[in-house]
């Protein structure tokens, strides 16, 4: 990653040296603070000097008053600002700049996007609105070249396609910092052509190459590596963290999977102390988490909760993730770093009294002071590419009396199974406990009729929900118990330009527009997360949800395909393990003509 050349210009330096001296008054002084030292732990009384956006002298307390502006901070800690190493605005389902404003004013002053959701829908413009939509903010964004634009080729459809030349045009940007997180991990390993010029376009543009690494072990992690990947945010055990600590991967320890918390945060206790190579990151915060949470904030305040160190997880959240990204301008205190500090009340509650960042006081008590501006999104309003369905259109139609299907088992870590069940004037009866699902293409460029599947393992299903928000081709996916409910609720979509809706006995329950690419809605964060909560509870109505892997999320991932195991996509049921897809879920006809 480039490093970034406005604290190189040498009147800065001069105007920045004279303060330090005490030839000059600072711009800002910030006084009365404790300052949680990064790099050797300590927590110790000291008052910080700021000329521009650069940090001219960290000095004993009541040595200095000579600010032009004086902040005031005793009994507070002073901390670099947090670095989240790996996440997706879409998740959160607002714009750039509503998410910013959520975090920055919680203490997050720099995020690592990787806007792949936006390119799947909308290509290479897409990752040009995520350059265009940040480049004023006050929250730093450093947006990566989506990697897998579809995530699995040949196993499902998105709305664009990047192969290696297209993500090295890419990374010839300056304002591009790296490959963002490769997913298909099979192909990497396997030395497939494309996956293979993807990780070297990243390697010979001199940028980082972003991992996920989700069940790799052994040789095949090994063998990920090798080829060039340096990251993983995946992880799904204490013994999987260590392993890939042990193996050298700078790991992004994520807070969107709470359930695995407690054991990393034990793992590393018994370790003794926090390897170098460990940072954090959110990956997906949903909206009404964002409003409540603070984005990477809350990950800090998360593992403190469980047991780890304040110290460490704010190095983690800091000195660490500036070295995960290349910055030696971020992540500590000091003489001649960037300005972004964020000043908290308590080392649990992790409450943000001010921050700064570039060297301006930004936030206040949760709150920005100046409301960031929205990017316009265009043509991003137009981008759901299909007529309204039927509950004929979520039936499957088969000959004779009886089948044998395929199903794909368990929400999470996905696996094939095979049921027999009856045929009923034509139509397959769902095995029983099975769960329907439908993806339909919506990006205009193919086939747009669903291909259904059958689930095993979701619950009892007495409704049914549809979204367009469905990693990582974010084609229209909809689960039920019925098609009618099926075809209420994609209709409901499909009318708003996006989102997501809740139906059961015929009529929608709950309803999340999100027309800008059917991924974000322009409202405030708050009324988007509103909408969402009502959806979560009306789902919670019709599916009996069972933690930690039957959960409303894991509906998002379903049609992940560069995942391990089969997956329904637009094409029909897709495994990267297997190779090819299977176009429908009959494998046989057992009785009939």
């Amino acid at each position: 990653m480039r490093q970034p050349l406005d604290l190189a210009e040498g009147r800065l330096r001069l105007r920045a040296t004279a303060a330090a001296r005490g030839d000059q008054p600072f711009d800002l002084l910030i006084r009365g603070g404790t300052l949680i030292d990064m790099v050797t732990g300590e927590h110790r009384p000291a008052d910080i000097g700021i000329v521009g956006p650069l940090i001219a002298s960290v000095h004993a307390p009541g040595t200095r008053s000579d600010g032009r502006e004086v902040l005031d901070v005793a009994g507070a800690f002073l901390s670099p600002g947090l670095i989240d190493t790996h996440m997706h605005v879409e998740s959160s389902m607002v714009t750039p700049a509503t998410y910013c404003d959520a975090v920055l004013a919680h203490g997050v002053t720099t995020v690592v996007w990787d806007p792949h959701e936006f390119a799947n829908v909308h290509g290479i413009p897409g990752v040009d609105y995520a350059i265009r939509a940040t480049e004023d903010l006050p929250l730093r964004f450093v947006v990566l070249a989506p990697s897998c634009v579809p995530s699995a080729p040949g196993q499902e459809r998105a709305g664009a396609d990047f192969d290696a030349a297209t993500v090295s045009r890419l990374l010839a940007r300056p304002e591009i910092g790296g490959v963002a997180e490769v997913m298909n991990m099979r192909d990497v390993i396997a030395g497939e052509p494309r996956m293979s010029g993807i990780v070297q376009a990243g390697l010979a543009a001199g940028k980082p190459v972003c991992g996920h690494a989700r069940g790799l072990t052994g040789a095949a992690l090994q063998a990920f590596m090798a080829a060039g990947v340096g990251s993983d945010h995946e992880l799904t055990s204490g013994s999987d963290l260590m392993e890939k600590l042990r193996a050298g991967l700078f790991i992004e320890l994520r807070g969107s999977h709470d359930h695995l918390l407690p054991e990393f945060v034990a793992e590393l206790n018994r370790l003794g102390h926090l390897p170098q190579t460990l940072s954090l990151c959110t990956d997906d915060v949903f909206p009404d988490d964002l409003l409540h949470g603070g984005g990477l904030t809350d990950v800090v305040r998360r593992l403190v909760g469980y047991g780890l160190p304040p110290e460490w997880a704010l190095q983690a959240a800091t000195l660490n993730g500036a070295r995960k990204i290349g910055r030696d301008d971020l992540g500590v205190i000091a003489a001649g770093r960037r300005a972004d500090i964020v000043i908290f009340d308590d080392l649990k509650a992790f409450v943000a009294r001010h921050i700064v960042a570039n060297g301006r006081i930004v936030a206040r008590e949760g709150a920005v002071l100046r409301p960031s501006v929205e990017a316009e999104a265009g043509n991003f309003l137009h981008s759901i590419r299909l007529s309204p369905l039927r509950a004929d259109d979520f039936r499957i139609r088969a000959a004779g009396d009886r089948v044998r299907v395929a199903t794909i088992d368990r929400p999470r870590f996905t696996r094939w199974g095979e049921a027999e069940t009856a045929v009923a004037e034509g139509v397959v009866v769902p095995p029983e406990g099975a769960t329907l699902i439908a993806v339909a293409h919506r990006h205009g460029l193919a086939d747009p009729r669903p291909r259904v599947g059958f689930l095993r393992e979701w619950g009892a299903w007495r409704g049914a929900f549809a979204t367009t928000v469905s990693h990582d081709s974010h084609n229209l996916t909809v689960f039920g118990g019925n098609p009618e409910d099926m075809a209420v609720a994609a209709n409901a979509v499909i009318a708003a330009g996006g989102g997501m809706a809740a139906a059961a006995g015929g009529e929608v329950l709950a309803l999340l527009p999100l027309p800008v690419s059917g991924l974000v809605s322009p409202s405030g964060l708050a009324e988007v997360a509103a909408d969402f909560a009502a959806l979560r509870e009306a789902m919670d109505r019709f599916v009996d949800w069972q933690p930690p892997y039957l959960i409303f999320k894991a509906c998002f991932g379903a049609t992940l395909a560069c995942n391990l195991g089969p997956h329904q996509t637009d094409l029909g049921i897709a495994d990267i393990s297997r190779g090819g897809v299977l176009s429908s879920p009959i494998l046989d006809i057992l009785s009939g003509t």
